[in-house]
């Protein structure tokens, strides 16, 4: 009966040894398929009308290599990006990758489609409306976040001049963010409050960023001074910084050195 079941289990072994199992494998994974390229060392004579060639057995089976494919440059895939990748770009660009990443991360992921010119066409209309303002549901740009957030951390100051009757426009804040930020603004993109501002205070202003997201930017006004004025006055503080630095230095410099006392040995 145990030798019976020892055969039993033997054969069991036998049989799964012949099952292999292949673990599905990436892309880049997969053995490399090149092609090399020879030719005949010794050219073939050619043969009587009606019969095969007539081959050396030595000389006829030396070739030259002529190409080897292993060595090529690859060429790269051309993808548009439906979502934000760091060191890509964003929705809607046209990048070129190898084509390990393509199909290993970024079309599996969804990140990105194939260049099809269904797809460039789509993506161009969508482009289009955001540049109009009139996108709906669409994803925010890479360009859209990164100014969301430097909107978001930026301190805003525009000069107003008080000793006459001035109001602050539309097109001056717009001008002040140009200047002070560089950011463009178009006209549509920017709300200031519903009261006219005609005093130095603290106010508010809200820009929609490619017609999708609104950041409400705190807005200082200040008294306007002119460009000279401001340089002078930059100056002037740097001065004053660096004379108190000197005087600091001068004091530690004229400072008596106390000595430390001697320690007794053990």
């Amino acid at each position: 009966m145990w030798c019976s079941s020892r055969y039993a289990l033997e054969g069991l072994v036998r049989e799964f040894s012949r099952v292999t199992l292949c673990p599905v494998q990436k892309f880049s994974q997969t053995a490399c398929k090149n092609t090399v390229i020879v030719e005949r060392w010794w050219q073939v004579p050619l043969s009587k009308e009606g019969s095969p060639p007539r081959l050396h057995p030595r000389r006829h089976r030396v070739y030259k290599l002529v190409e080897d494919t292993k060595h090529l440059t690859k060429e790269k895939m051309e993808l548009i990006l439906t979502q934000t990748v760091p060191k890509l770009g964003g929705r809607g660009d046209m990048v070129r990758v190898r084509k390990s990443v393509g199909r290993n991360k970024l079309l599996p992921q969804g990140l990105a489609v194939y260049a099809s010119p269904e797809n460039k066409e789509m993506f161009e209309e969508e482009r289009r409306k955001i540049q109009e303002g009139k996108a709906e549901g669409s994803i925010q740009t890479r360009t859209g976040e990164m100014t969301l957030k430097y909107l978001k951390s930026c301190h805003f100051e525009v000069g107003m001049k008080n000793n006459v009757k001035y109001e602050l426009t539309s097109e001056i804040v717009r001008r002040q963010f140009l200047t002070r930020l560089g950011v463009f603004v178009p006209p549509h993109a920017l709300k200031l409050p519903d009261e006219p501002i005609t005093r130095w205070g603290e106010y508010w202003c809200e820009v929609t960023v490619n017609g999708l997201e609104t950041v409400r930017i705190p807005m200082h006004v200040v008294n306007y001074e002119k460009p000279r004025t401001q340089k002078l006055k930059k100056r002037l503080q740097n001065q004053e910084q660096v004379e108190e630095e000197e005087e600091e230095k001068e004091e530690e410099g004229q400072r008596p050195r106390t000595e430390e006392p001697a320690k007794d040995g053990p």
